[in-house]
């Protein structure tokens, strides 16, 4: 599928522009996986699978979200199971990248702009060298989806047995590291994900490592395989994505202890509440499994999350939200307007201007599409408040967590979460330039007056 879409793909870039050409594409491979899981092959009781849910499905898979109307594994025949992998692959890594990799294995000329769409998809700071980064993360995902197959296998394998475990293993290691969050394990419970396995330390600590590796960022890989532990070589990029995946990592982790240490904590072990509350951090930003039930959180937990969700990943990712960068620049920004400073600076380096603005116009199409979503679901279905933010905000963020309200939305509510979860995978900001970046607009500036603010 793969090949063919990126041939049909390439024919279009001549008449879009680089951000069009992704738009687009993301579109093309969302509807032919819906039209494959419209097969009855695809369906394990061999009937047609309505137009509606497909979509839904599909639309979860390519933009790596998790969000399901279905349970995976009592829905879906292994063939069905084997396209919404497919599509988790190819949205996780983008179509972009997978394009230009079989580009240099069938030794074709990559041209400008092959480079150029590369450069857009994976948020690299230059064109010079896409085609080596390209090569590098094709390799670098084969061989950390490998090691993390190979290991889930052997925890599944003496549960499942040989066949199935090894499949288990492949399936939940590339839903990891594309932080898709869709799982098996329905065949235990529907719409269980891993909470059998809360306290397995190797199954947690392996899929923890997964997301953390699809989370970071493919820019961030580059720099620290040049550079190993030099940090200080490091780019500006990869020093703030490291630094404020640390510290939301690690300090979310304390904050889920506090705020469920008297309620889904208790009973557990002192290392199994560690593990619990490291994974709750983890898989909030941009995964989509859980090991507790999500909708027995805590209000401070489940508010907790929705920020985790809406911020994601890091630039480049296989990971959602509005990125980690985003939210350090804006806090930069914030910080250097109260101290009254020059420019917005970090590790001895100041920030772009252009950058506060992208960050600025980010933070607000998401946070206004999100709110959008969640006015039209409240106002259509009376559901909770709490649930209708968890679910949107979960979306836009390409997430995949929930409170179990998805499968209670009606048809134009399931509309609305398909629209957010390709808007928070294609980039919700590229969704608005896809409309607008043909246009011309004249070079005449308005008289300038002051306003009065805050």
């Amino acid at each position: 599928m793969g090949n063919v879409l990126t041939k049909r793909l390439y024919k279009m870039r001549n008449h879009l522009t680089q951000t069009q050409f992704i738009a687009f594409g993301f579109m093309l491979i969302i509807m032919t996986g819906t039209l494959l899981l419209m097969l009855p092959v695809s369906s394990r009781n061999g009937g047609h699978g309505s137009f509606l849910n497909c979509l839904f499905t599909a639309t979860s898979a390519s933009c790596v979200t998790g969000l399901v109307v279905y349970d995976t594994w009592n829905q879906w025949s292994l063939f069905g199971q084997l396209v919404i992998l497919l599509m988790i692959q190819i949205g996780g890594l983008g179509f972009i990248t997978i394009g230009v990799f079989l580009s240099i294995v069938l030794r074709r000329r990559i041209g400008l702009k092959e480079r150029g769409l590369m450069q857009e998809s994976v948020n690299t700071l230059q064109i010079g060298g896409v085609v080596r980064l390209a090569r590098k993360i094709i390799i670098g995902t084969a061989l950390i989806e490998g090691t993390g197959a190979v290991i889930l296998a052997l925890c599944f394998i003496p549960e499942y047995g040989l066949f199935r475990g090894i499949y288990y293993g492949i399936f939940h290691s590339i839903s990891a590291f594309c932080n898709a969050g869709f799982d098996l394990m329905g065949c235990q419970a529907p719409f269980n994900s891993l909470v059998d396995y809360y306290n397995d330390w190797i199954v947690n600590v392996v899929i923890m490592l997964l997301i953390t590796l699809g989370g970071i960022g493919f820019v961030v890989w580059d720099d620290v395989s040049r550079n190993h532990l030099h940090v200080r070589k490091y780019r500006l990029h990869t020093k703030l994505v490291l630094l404020s995946s640390f510290v939301l990592t690690f300090g979310s982790a304390i904050l889920f202890y506090i705020f469920e240490r008297g309620n889904l904590l208790v009973g557990m072990d002192p290392g199994g509440r560690i593990l619990t509350s490291l994974f709750s951090s983890v898989t909030a930003r941009t995964a989509g499994f859980n090991t507790v039930d999500t909708a027995a959180l805590t209000d401070s937990s489940k508010l907790l999350t929705i920020i985790l969700m809406f911020i994601g990943g890091s630039p480049g990712s296989t990971a959602g939200g509005v990125k980690t960068t985003t939210m350090v620049v804006l806090y930069l920004y914030l910080w250097s307007t109260i101290r009254r400073t020059y420019g917005v600076n970090a590790f001895d380096r100041r920030l772009e201007e252009e950058a506060i603005k992208h960050a600025s116009a980010i933070f607000m199409i998401n946070l206004s599409l999100a709110l959008a979503g969640s006015l039209f679901l409240m106002s259509t279905q009376g559901l909770e408040m709490t649930d209708v933010f968890f679910e949107t905000f979960s979306a836009i963020g390409t997430v995949g967590m929930t409170t179990g309200i998805t499968r209670l939305l009606s048809p134009a509510s399931r509309l609305v979460i398909i629209f957010l979860m390709y808007c928070g995978r294609v980039g919700s900001l590229s969704f608005a330039l896809a409309f607008t970046q043909n246009k011309r607009v004249a070079r005449v500036k308005q008289p300038m007056e002051r306003i009065t603010i805050g």
